[in-house]
């Protein structure tokens, strides 16, 4: 409601940002006046500085996670809901991803009969995506490196690799559909290659046949049956960006955090 009377004096309005279209009249009333809609510079900082705090905001949140579960097999996934209900992005999936952390239990069984048995050691365990050129799937290994100390070398002396085929079922969903097992890549150590063949013996060609055949034995156990269904699994995606990936296996599988790794060459 406007004003019925007012002066003929007219203070100086506060600074305001945008483009003034009509002047004080002459008819001695109070002017009116009206300003264009435009955000300020203010405004636009603010902005900015708001997505760049988020942005430093999650890489801490990624910092701690990584610190809470560097020392221990358990921890606690924190990141899931700054990218739920995006779609996945194959582009970013694939590759290769380092376990470093994970309460799933066909995984734990691996550390725990490592604790408890002398004579076998689990190293490094990884997953290798193959889908950038893929729409709706692609393929998966899980590779775990192990070893059996003093006739393999140490943490890394063969190689688990279960293969799969994946399928994009929803938005943030996977089935996993396995196919193999192999045991391969496996490296005797210093000790075992002696033991073949001595130093101070010439090298026999039985030697270098036994040698051979160890370094390039490759174990494969098919997971499926012809014409019947294999053995699968729906595992829920729930963090990927460029370094970090987040998942959990539907089901009461457990949880897992990757972290992006260099290409693995078998």
């Amino acid at each position: 409601m406007e004003l019925a009377f007012a002066s003929r004096l007219c203070f100086p309005a506060p600074k305001q940002y945008g483009r003034e279209v009509n002047r004080c009249p002459s008819n001695g009333y109070a002017p009116r006046r009206y300003y264009s809609r435009k955000k300020s510079p203010y405004t636009v900082a603010c902005t900015a500085q708001q997505a760049q705090l988020s942005e430093v905001a999650l890489e801490t949140q990624k910092h701690e996670l990584l610190r809470a579960v560097q020392d221990t097999q358990r921890g606690l996934v924190s990141l899931e809901g700054y990218c739920s209900g995006a779609p996945i992005d194959l582009v970013k999936l694939d590759g290769t991803w380092r376990l470093q952390y994970t309460s799933a239990p066909d995984v734990l069984v691996l550390f725990e009969s490592a604790a408890r048995l002398p004579f076998f050691q689990v190293g490094q365990i990884f997953q290798r995506f193959d889908c950038r050129k893929k729409s709706d799937g692609g393929s998966v290994d899980n590779v775990v490196q192990w070893s059996v100390p003093s006739l393999l070398e140490e943490e890394n002396g063969a190689t688990l690799l279960v293969s799969a085929k994946f399928s994009v079922v929803s938005a943030r969903n996977i089935y996993l559909q396995f196919e193999e097992i192999n045991l391969q890549n496996f490296k005797i150590s210093a000790q075992l290659q002696a033991l073949i063949t001595p130093a101070i013996l010439p090298r026999s060609f039985l030697s270098l046949q036994v040698l051979q055949f160890i370094r390039a034995f490759k174990a494969q156990i098919p997971v499926q049956n012809p014409g019947r269904q294999g053995v699968g699994g729906l595992y829920y995606l729930s963090y990927l960006d460029r370094d970090m990936l987040l998942g959990r296996a539907v089901g009461g599988g457990g949880v897992f955090v990757f972290t992006r790794a260099q290409p693995l060459d078998f």
